[in-house]
């Protein structure tokens, strides 16, 4: 019975380190950022109201992604960028829209991340594309719930000290300056020649925390985002700068979005251009 014991025991210990080790990464760490995050939001808008969105959003992104994960690695892991799919989905999206309509967002998100895939990582944030694409199919409104607007002005420390650890963590700081900076640059600039009114609600809640969230917890996606410094601003100038275009001349409420989708395709050609001109293809 001892040999039982000894035999058995080392099991619980080993998948406690396995669950430290995890939330020591870059991935654990933005779990438990987005699970600060989502109890804060929810306490304005009811966990009634949002439970459906986001469980709905993360299960079904981890059960559509764990299968493919299996069938590639021949064995089976936690599928915890699916995780964050669904729950950045789900905290971008209306907490009044259908949990079907998270649900099926999110699955987009993940499979994405198999279709549009270069020869190491994925193109596009799978959140930000799962949203453009969720916006046209399904009708949906963005809320950016999760970035805290609804709560008082205070609860945006939560979400910056959140955002600033995140970033550090990742080393993408220079990406979230260079977006922010030229961000607010562009609409200061336009309100100072055109009608201020138009741009005042970008200095306001729920869009000033929409793109303190944005910039943190999307911009500095590791897969979709380069690791070099010099490379990171020109991806978040170009980011913010097809942002304003997007919101100066469509208006569309995926601005943010679509900029950061813009600055993922530029990202994917520069690292195909790195890799030809190693290969000795390009001169």
């Amino acid at each position: 019975m001892s040999e039982v014991v000894a035999t058995m025991s080392p099991m619980p210990s080993n998948s406690f380190k396995s669950l430290t080790k995890f939330f020591k990464t870059p991935k654990g760490l933005l779990v438990i950022a987005l699970a600060v995050l989502i109890p804060l939001a929810g306490t304005r808008s009811g966990f009634a109201v949002v439970a459906p969105g986001v469980a709905a959003a993360a299960i079904a992104a981890m059960l559509v992604d764990a299968p493919i994960l299996r069938y590639r690695d021949k064995e089976w892991s936690f599928p915890s960028g699916a995780l964050l799919t669904g729950l950045l989905v789900a905290m971008v999206l209306s907490p009044f829209g259908s949990w079907k309509i998270a649900a099926m967002t999110a699955v987009i998100g993940v499979l994405s991340k198999y279709v549009a895939r270069g020869r190491s990582a994925n193109v596009f944030n799978p959140a930000a594309l799962a949203l453009v694409v969720s916006y046209f199919a399904f009708d949906t409104g963005q809320s950016w719930w999760g970035a805290l607007p609804e709560l008082p002005i205070l609860a945006i420390a939560a979400l910056f000290v959140t955002g600033v650890f995140i970033t550090d963590r990742v080393n993408k700081m220079p990406a979230v300056l260079a977006f922010l900076g030229v961000h607010f640059l562009l609409f200061t600039l336009t309100a100072f020649v055109g009608d201020p009114a138009k741009v005042a609600e970008l200095y306001r809640e729920p869009d000033l925390h929409a793109a303190l969230f944005f910039a943190f917890f999307m911009v500095t996606d590791p897969p979709t985002s380069p690791p070099k410094a010099r490379d990171q601003i020109v991806f978040g100038v170009i980011t913010a700068v097809v942002s304003y275009l997007v919101f100066e001349l469509v208006g569309a409420v995926y601005f943010l979005l679509a900029g950061l989708l813009v600055a993922n395709g530029w990202e994917a050609w520069r690292r195909y251009r790195v890799r030809a001109r190693r290969n000795g293809s390009v001169n």
